[in-house]
């Protein structure tokens, strides 16, 4: 009997726990599953226009605006992981002091640039550097990636000095180090959830992918690449 085949999207800060799970459930089922993973903007952009996927996974502000549009079925959001932001140098740098907000602030101030991404974490740090009414102090040394581009990359590369990124999306990256999370009185946590579009054929699969991905045997995975079960 022929495999059943998902094809799905995602942000790229899900790439690498995804590719944990979707393994752990192609070994317990008879689906192949290709997730493909690009800028959650983009992401959007493309089921909004119509592309055909089984599943897909974003933040949860996304996934219910997708519902809301009629692109993803009522009901089917299923709360997948909860990732919070870090920031990291490039390797040998010294690490700035991230221990409390001010510290934070000022490691901002002293940095000869700072990126963050286009994802939910970076509309949260432009609203906090606004807060902190520092926005046009530094605004001619932020530098925004490009939609699908890791901040890390950047950072490796020496065009920027400080990133703040999903910390799964930092983690294993070669050439830079990880200074740490935000702390607790500014983190910036993003839910990323899955829904089902309503034209996919394969919905009663996918439930059952999602099913197997929000086990508590996934916490594990989920753990191992800096995030925690939703």
């Amino acid at each position: 009997m022929p495999k059943t085949r998902l094809q799905g999207i995602s942000s790229m800060a899900t790439r690498q726990v995804l590719a944990e799970l979707v393994a752990g459930f192609e070994a317990v089922s008879d689906a192949s599953v290709a997730i493909e993973s690009v800028g959650g903007v983009d992401a959007a952009k493309r089921v909004q226009a119509g592309e055909a996927f089984d599943v897909v996974i974003l933040a949860s502000d996304a996934i219910d605006k997708l519902i809301a549009a009629g692109h993803l079925q009522p009901g089917s959001r299923v709360d997948l992981v909860r990732s919070g932001v870090a920031a990291a140098v490039r390797e040998g740098a010294p690490l700035p002091d991230l221990g409390s907000e001010d510290a934070v602030r000022s490691a901002v101030l002293a940095a000869r640039s700072i990126s963050y991404s286009t994802g939910p974490s970076g509309v949260a740090l432009a609203r906090l550097f606004e807060r902190w009414g520092i926005t046009d102090q530094i605004r001619g040394r932020t530098v925004q990636a490009p939609p699908g581009v890791p901040v890390a990359s950047l950072v490796a590369r020496g065009e920027v000095e400080l990133g703040f990124q999903q910390l799964s999306e930092l983690l294993g990256v070669a050439g830079i180090t990880v200074a740490g999370p935000l702390p607790p009185a500014i983190q910036i946590t993003t839910t990323f959830s899955a829904g089902i579009p309503v034209h996919t054929p394969q919905a009663g699969v996918v439930r059952a992918m999602l099913a197997h991905m929000t086990a508590p045997a996934a916490a594990d995975a989920k753990r191992r690449q800096g995030m925690e079960p939703a």
